[in-house]
């Protein structure tokens, strides 16, 4: 696996499992309503992670843009899909987006050259 994806895949485990192992109920719900939201509904898992990812690249949420292009490869999403999906992103965020549409774009790359 490429360094940039398993340092984030790492890193975002390891902080996981620090964090829940706190045992704070409220963060667990949390974690768990996360889970559950993304989970196959009225709408299916691909459709709800290129929403999140929208949703995160507008937030600029570099940390949500990383797994959810991750999740959203995983789905099959195309490359062709994706650049839709950095589009929407763009023009309901503006161009503050465009810094993260490129770390998106780089994180891509290397999640289909893997």
């Amino acid at each position: 696996m490429n360094n940039l994806i398993q340092e984030f895949n790492d890193y975002r485990a390891r902080m996981n499992e620090v964090i829940l192992s706190k045992n704070n109920l409220v963060m667990k719900r949390l974690w768990n309503l996360d889970t559950n939201t993304y989970e196959e509904g009225a709408l299916d898992k691909k459709t709800k992670e290129m929403l999140g990812l929208v949703a995160s690249m507008v937030l600029r949420c570099d940390d949500c843009i990383k797994y959810h292009l991750g999740k959203s490869h995983e789905l099959g999403v195309t490359t062709n899909e994706m650049y839709e999906i950095f589009a929407v992103a763009n023009i309901v965020g503006g161009t503050i987006v465009i810094p993260h549409t490129r770390r998106a774009a780089e994180y891509w790359e290397e999640l289909i050259n893997v």
